[in-house]
């Protein structure tokens, strides 16, 4: 599919993704938050709904945070996320993620372990897709690049075994730390859909230029560092 990088999402015929919105963090954290949380995840959200105006939106798992209860406010939070895109002419849809044990309770929208759309398939990533395609969105393992001594979250795009091409989001949440992928390979990724990541080449959001920057695979790029 012809893919759209922007922030840390991506756009496709008429379907926005992202993945890994941690709701809830903050609630969760037993010191405060610095920057960025929740308003800044429904904010940037906003913006690219507001700049792609996608028929709908699949939230790719991790939309909470804490694998226990849901407080109320993270609740509200997730119920204005919903109402959100509805309001802006979407549907909002969400593939669980490994933290969303609870999201059943404070999500009304609908939900779907794999979720298709054209030849591709989105789901979280912690487990394989239940569903065949020729490619596959995931989210999980929070994706970053180290270049000239500073991480940069990044997508990791590229073929793996069973797929014609992978997209693998970083995370929404800002105050993610991100995992950095220039050394990993297959077998170091926590998701089981990558076992091979040397074909994978890395796409950096680049904020102030408002473009995506494309990097060598890989297995090319550890030679240049």
């Amino acid at each position: 599919m012809d893919w759209t990088f922007a922030d840390r999402a991506v756009y496709a015929d008429g379907t926005l993704v992202v993945a890994d919105l941690h709701l809830g963090r903050e609630a969760a954290a037993s010191v405060q938050v610095p920057v960025g949380g929740d308003e800044d995840v429904l904010d940037r959200l906003d913006d690219l709904v507001s700049r792609f105006d996608p028929e709908e939106v699949v939230l790719a798992g991790d939309v909470l945070h804490s694998f226990g209860s849901v407080p109320d406010a993270v609740g509200e939070t997730v119920a204005d996320l919903h109402d959100r895109i509805e309001a802006a002419g979407a549907r909002p849809v969400v593939t669980p993620g490994n933290h969303d044990v609870h999201l059943d309770a404070v999500w009304k929208g609908a939900t779907a372990d794999a979720y298709r759309i054209g030849d591709a398939v989105i789901c979280h990533g912690h487990e394989r897709p239940s569903l065949d395609a020729d490619a596959v969105v995931v989210g999980h393992d929070h994706p970053a690049l180290a270049v000239e001594g500073q991480k940069r979250p990044c997508f990791l795009r590229g073929p793996v075994a069973g797929f014609r091409e992978v997209v693998m989001l970083p995370a929404f949440d800002r105050l993610a730390s991100g995992v950095v992928v220039n050394e990993m390979r297959g077998g170091a990724f926590q998701s089981p859909v990558i076992d091979d990541a040397d074909a994978l080449c890395p796409v950096v959001w680049d904020t102030e230029a408002n473009q995506a920057l494309e990097f060598p695979a890989l297995a090319t790029f550890r030679k240049l560092l």
